[in-house]
């Protein structure tokens, strides 16, 4: 029956062997009616040709004597009707309830003899009772739709069978049995020594009696203000969110408490499937059969992610609050609650952070507290006001396992990872950070690292560390060393500090402004590439120089030759290799005025430099992208020639391989595999695109690479600091000075031979401090403890090597190319010594250091400069962790 005020439709069939135009009118089933009409259309008579259709009148009656809310409608009689569907009009009935209307509709009825749809006429025959056509298509009907209701019905049981299936197999998992995230290992070259694990959260378990109930309260507030009321799950949630599937909607599924915990307790139900859903639904289930709500949320708070690495309400109090979660506020534990909604950001959500996102953070945070005022939990008068103070995140998170001297290594593999695409830091559409992928990823990567040499650089560098070369000197002395293969570019050792989240002394970094930092004045060991430009002009090494000190115009002080006295020596008169060797100043930087500074910065790009920073004001320029022409002289004056310019000694010790390799550049990476596990197989499985990509390019002419080598091995020979075994190797040393003193800032040695380029920076830790002394208060040169360090590394790491036969002067060029004085005649000897005082590797230099400009003499800084500036770029701990570790973006290196 029809619901008061509404109507009903019934269906008339037609009389077999009716006249044209009857209609049967079946009766409406109608309340106490009271008299009311019916209309049916009339179509024209048999042989009437093409009359309008009509419409008769039917009168419809209250019923009399029968049962309430029934009347009876009688059959009209149609005459003059063509073929068709002749339809009941409605019936306005009343009764004691009110009124209602019914609707009869009348089935198409056959023509007559002669007519349409007749035996004689056009159209299909009647479907009379006795027509064996129409029995057969009735009889194949009724098959169809016991066919189509046996499946249903089949549907049902068997989707029955599977729901309870799944109901009585699925077990209940504990917080200490969850799975935890996909672990992604970080292996050294020799695929077994780790380098790094990722993925170990920082999760504490702690018991509910631990957990103050307020902290509870805020975060059933945040997420399932109904906890203590329903049975574990939301049907009504359920229903609406199928519904929003189905009509397109975003995917969405029940929230309570007891199903994000079922959801994060079993690793199949991290998927975004319908099954997945009922198996979430079932399991809550059974955990609020199987535990009191006290435990469910004991449960649910330990295994629960927080951001910033921490997992479980535990670590995230530790990580937020710095406070175990029993001692945390109301107003830190809304906080807590307030996160788990979205803790870290994603495409279209900064999430709820508060060093990320503070005003949408504090928002939510009104929100839970709302929400425990509403549910009762909070009295009005108690609700916190101020937002709690939160501890300003770390780089790279908590748990995430470079907190070692290794850890530098995970960063640069985050790099590589970005540029192949797996993963984005820089908030690029539809990647994941790369922090949360190689936590969850389970990746299983290969490292450039050789496990020994590592170790070997490590023992030698780490200041604080027994036996190191810097134990028990000055706490503020920090070292750095980058060690790589120059046939490949693999970065075979790696240490720039003793943790991958902290200032890393070797690479990039940035800073709380967001400016990269990070180089470091090579000083005289930038030399190396100014000889390279010379040679690669034409000039000579036996080409002759005047060394003595002068003040260029514009300059407000003298080059100089960092206190040495180039009139007992060559004076005039020094040969481009002799002014290498004694690491004579001003020589370089006539030598950059006459080729143009412009080609020494280019150089030291093509060995492999990819960032050099000005150093008043302070600015990184990357080399790739800049044309040098565009940066030199205007960013980079003649003072490029010995050294005033910050790079990084990752890029310096990339420079050095390059020249090690006859001129063939390899860039410097630290990746050569990366694969994952098939899920099916079991088997690990490249990911595709990434790995080890080989381009060496010939940057530099062999010869002139190889008349480099050649000059610079007569550096350790001549002064006894020859590698152990008669070992062949170029080196040279580069020492700078804090601007406005005498005293040394930045101290290096770099060198190598066929199988190995090393670069070693000494300098301060301490901004406080930012001179280098040792315990004796002595100046630190380059040939001194970076000197050290550089011999003890490789003897240990080329072990084994093969030894190399490197490269003798040739002498090629123009010898005329030179502003100095001709040699005296071959009658009267040369000036004594050959050597000055302090020996080529500064071993018994005065304090000074090798800046070029004495007592802060000459130079656009301390090398000497128009304007003398404040120190270059000095990196300083505390400004921001190295930039590879952090989520801010980063420029690419190549």
């Amino acid at each position: 029956m029809p619901p008061r005020g509404g109507s009903a439709s019934a269906a008339v069939p037609p009389r077999a062997g009716s006249a044209a135009g009857s209609a049967s009118v079946g009766s409406a089933s109608v309340g106490r009616a009271a008299p009311g009409r019916a209309s049916a259309p009339v179509s024209p008579a048999p042989g009437a040709g093409r009359a309008g259709a009509g419409r008769a009148s039917v009168p419809v009656s209250p019923a009399v004597g029968g049962p309430a809310g029934r009347a009876s409608v009688g059959s009209a009689a149609v005459g003059a009707a063509s073929a068709g569907r002749a339809s009941v009009g409605s019936a306005a009935v009343g009764g004691a309830s009110g009124r209602a209307s019914a609707r009869a509709s009348v089935s198409p009825v056959s023509g007559g003899p002669g007519g349409p749809g007749g035996p004689t006429g056009p159209g299909r025959r009647g479907r009379g009772a006795g027509d064996p056509a129409n029995a057969a298509r009735a009889k194949k009907r009724k098959r169809i739709n016991m066919l189509i209701a046996s499946f249903a019905v089949f549907i049902m049981l068997a989707g029955l069978g599977v729901v309870g299936f799944t109901y009585y197999s699925t077990n209940v998992t504990l917080p200490d049995e969850v799975p935890l995230p996909l672990s992604t290992t970080i292996l050294a070259s020799d695929k077994k020594t780790q380098v790094a694990r990722l993925g170990n959260e920082n999760r504490t378990f702690v018991t509910i009696k631990d957990i103050p109930e307020y902290v509870q309260h805020a975060v059933a507030a945040a997420e399932d203000r109904n906890f203590y009321k329903h049975s574990g799950v939301d049907y009504k949630g359920i229903a609406r969110a199928a519904w929003n599937n189905l009509t397109g909607g975003d995917k969405q599924g029940a929230s309570t408490i007891t199903q994000q915990y079922a959801r994060n307790a079993i690793e199949n139900l991290k998927d975004d499937t319908y099954a997945r859903k009922v198996k979430e639904a079932i399991f809550a289930s059974k955990l609020n059969e199987k535990y009191s709500k006290p435990e469910i949320m004991q449960h649910y708070l330990n295994v629960i992610y927080f951001g910033r690495g921490a997992y479980g309400i535990e670590a995230a109090a530790q990580t937020y609050f710095g406070k175990s979660a029993s001692k945390l506020t109301v107003a830190e534990g809304a906080v807590l609650a307030a996160l788990i909604k979205q803790p870290v950001k994603s495409e279209t959500h900064l999430g709820y952070d508060p060093a990320v996102n503070p005003e949408q953070a504090k928002d939510r945070w009104n929100y839970v507290l709302g929400g425990m005022v509403e549910e009762g939990w909070l009295n009005a008068a108690d609700r916190p006001t101020a937002y709690p103070k939160v501890l300003a995140p770390k780089k790279d998170g908590n748990g995430f396992g470079v907190k070692s001297p290794r850890g530098n290594v995970v960063n640069y593999v985050r790099q590589e990872m970005e540029q192949w695409g797996i993963c984005s830091d820089s908030g690029k559409p539809g990647k994941p950070t790369c922090v949360d992928e190689l936590r969850t990823g389970g990746y299983r990567i290969v490292t450039t690292i050789n496990p020994k040499m590592q170790s070997a650089l490590e023992a030698a560098a780490q200041p604080d560390r027994k036996g190191s070369v810097l134990k028990g000197q000055p706490k503020n002395l920090m070292a750095a060393a980058v060690s790589i293969e120059p046939k490949s570019g693999r970065v075979l050792a790696y240490y720039g500090g003793d943790s991958g989240a902290d200032f890393d002394y070797a690479g990039k970094n940035t800073n709380a402004n967001g400016d990269i930092v990070g180089g470091h004045p090579p000083g005289s060991s930038f030399k190396v590439y100014t000889l390279a430009a010379a040679i690669e002009a034409g000039i000579s090494v036996k080409s002759r120089w005047d060394a003595t000190p002068f003040k260029p115009e514009g300059f407000a002080n003298k080059v100089q030759n960092a206190g040495r006295d180039v009139t007992k020596t060559c004076n005039k008169s020094c040969t481009l290799e002799e002014s290498t060797i004694r690491s004579y100043n001003v020589p370089f930087f006539h030598l950059a005025e006459k080729i143009g500074p412009d080609k020494v910065v280019a150089m030291a790009r093509q060995a492999g430099v990819s960032t050099m920073w000005t150093v008043d004001p302070p600015k990184p320029y990357d080399l790739v992208k800049e044309k040098p022409e565009n940066l030199a002289p205007r960013k980079f004056d003649r003072v490029v020639g010995y050294g005033q310019y910050p790079i990084t000694v990752l890029d310096h010790a990339n420079g050095l391989a390059t020249l090690a390799n006859d001129g063939v550049y390899n860039k410097a990476h630290f990746v050569i595999s990366v694969e994952k596990q098939n899920e099916d197989t079991g088997k690990w499985v490249k990911v595709p695109g990434t790995g080890e990509q080989r381009k060496p390019q010939q940057r530099i002419r062999p010869e002139v690479a190889k008349e480099v080598t050649a000059v610079l091995k007569e550096i350790p020979e001549e002064n006894n600091a020859n590698l152990a075994d008669g070992r062949d190797a170029a080196g040279k040393t580069g020492t700078w000075e804090h601007n406005g003193t005498p005293r040394n800032a930045h101290a290096w040695m770099v060198g190598y031979d066929d199988n190995l380029a090393t670069a070693v920076w000494i300098g301060s830790r301490d901004p406080k401090k930012p001179t280098i002394v040792d315990g004796r208060g002595n100046d630190i040169g380059g040939s001194s403890f970076p000197a050290e360090l550089w011999k003890r590394y490789m003897d240990d790491a080329l072990k084994g090597k093969d030894k190399s036969d490197l490269p003798s002067v040739t002498g090629i060029g123009d010898d005329k190319a030179g502003n100095g004085e001709a040699p005296p005649p071959p009658d009267q000897p040369e000036q004594p010594g050959g050597r000055p005082d302090c020996g080529p590797l500064e071993l018994l230099c005065p304090p000074g250091g090798n800046n070029g400009g004495g007592n802060n003499g000459g130079g656009t800084g301390p090398g000497g400069g128009p304007t003398g500036p404040a120190t270059p770029n000095e990196p300083r701990p505390g400004g921001g962790g190295g930039l590879l570790p952090s989520i801010t973006p980063r420029p690419s290196d190549d």
